[in-house]
């Protein structure tokens, strides 16, 4: 069985080219298809779609260094 994201959830992942900083957000919401998240340190709030093949979300866009939550590592 394949882990979903959650409301209330907090979700972080490690830069790919600096490994000190650390990306966090916490689930607000959930549909089928959208998550939307908190960024955690800043007051943005963003509506993402989910790759529902593998349960992952690219919060900040899909770009070569983008930050990539998974569900199941959350």
């Amino acid at each position: 069985m394949m882990t979903k994201f959650k409301p209330g959830q907090k979700l972080s992942t490690r830069s790919t080219c600096d490994y000190d900083c650390i990306f966090s957000a916490k689930v607000i919401s959930r549909t089928e298809k959208t998550i939307t998240i908190r960024v955690d340190g800043k007051n943005i709030t963003r509506r993402v779609q989910i790759h529902t093949d593998s349960e992952i979300i690219y919060p900040f866009g899909k770009y070569s260094m983008a930050p990539i939550f998974r569900a199941d590592r959350a």
